[in-house]
């Protein structure tokens, strides 16, 4: 069936996402070529035709007027301004879609989670897929509303909105960028690194409490750039430097040897598809997100307090010692 076959394609589609990615331009090279974009904003303009399928995530696709583009185009987190001519399938994932009167669609529309804003004269020539309730207009009649049963209103403890598959890709990006810069960090500073780690471990609610009252100074002076721009950069920086003792406890526990730069960019990467789950719980329900994000916040404070006591790594904080007990001397010796 056409609607199975047009699944299908979507589905591959998506698969395109978890390939290596490179800046593209908004003219395809060949026909069957295709590309995929990820955060940014596409314009497709009149007399350079698109050849081939266009995968965008998280951005904007705008079709100019008398604008082509041949082959199907999928746009998740974003919208479509189109006045031009798709002949494919257009797909939305959580956007919007606007067509304007010159706009043509040759394929399917299908909307999941996205609204579709169709001016008169846009013409669809597929089938209109939408996963929202139908409307239904009765003309020459009125059909009296149903009584509304006596019951109070809930507050809404579950988001209907929330899109699992949307927000598993952010944080699975997200988490493989910040690994990506931890391995960079380790190839420039490793020791620095190891002397933010070792405060966070050894001195954890010095370090918190420092962090503290770093963000309570950052808020206080939000008027300034630079306490703000600091903040963001010792954050990134501590989260960093977490991600390494971790990946290092972790290559210890598997009894491995790893590399200074493997054990970064895996111990990065797990702590921040941890910390970014977590996040996502919260937006799923306002109920679990009352409580859950204790947890973040206690990272980013310790991860910050442990920057700002280090000064960026340039200064060690020596980690609680323990006085070892001598016993009195005997008063009958001399």
């Amino acid at each position: 069936m056409k609607i199975k076959y047009k699944t299908l394609t979507f589905l591959l589609l998506l698969a395109l996402l978890f390939l290596p990615t490179h800046a593209v331009y908004a003219q395809g090279p060949g026909p069957g070529s295709g590309r995929v974009l990820f955060g940014t904003n596409v314009t497709i303009e009149s007399g350079e035709p698109f050849e081939g399928d266009l995968v965008l995530f998280g951005g904007n696709v705008t079709l100019e007027k008398n604008a082509e583009l041949h082959g199907d185009l999928v746009v998740i987190g974003g919208s479509i301004h189109s006045e031009g001519f798709v002949d494919g399938d257009v797909v939305v994932v959580g956007g919007q879609v606007k067509l304007e009167p010159t706009a043509v669609v040759g394929g399917d529309v299908v909307l999941v989670g996205g609204q579709l804003q169709r001016e008169e004269g846009a013409r669809i020539e597929g089938d209109l897929v939408n996963n929202t309730a139908p409307q239904i207009d009765i003309p020459g009649g009125k059909v009296p509303p149903p009584p509304e049963p006596d019951v109070p209103s809930l507050p809404t403890v579950i988001n209907v909105d929330f899109n699992p598959f949307f927000a598993f890709g952010r944080v699975f990006i997200g988490s493989l960028l910040m690994a990506f810069l931890g391995m960079l960090a380790v190839l420039f500073f490793q020791e620095r690194l190891d002397k933010v780690s070792h405060a966070a471990v050894t001195q954890p609610l010095a370090a918190g409490g420092v962090g503290l009252l770093s963000v309570l100074v950052g808020a206080a002076l939000f008027l300034t750039v630079i306490p703000l721009v600091a903040l963001v950069f010792a954050w990134l920086f501590g989260m960093v430097a977490i991600g390494r003792e971790v990946g290092e406890r972790l290559a210890k526990a598997l009894r491995q040897d790893w590399a200074a730069v493997l054990s970064a960019g895996v111990g990065t990467f797990l702590l921040m598809f941890i910390v970014g789950s977590i996040q996502m719980l919260g937006e799923f329900s306002w109920v679990v997100g009352c409580f859950v994000w204790i947890i973040p916040a206690v990272i980013g404070l310790l991860a910050i307090g442990s920057v700002v006591v280090t000064r960026f790594g340039a200064q060690a904080v020596q980690g609680p010692v323990r006085s070892a007990y001598v016993p009195p001397a005997d008063a009958g010796q001399a």
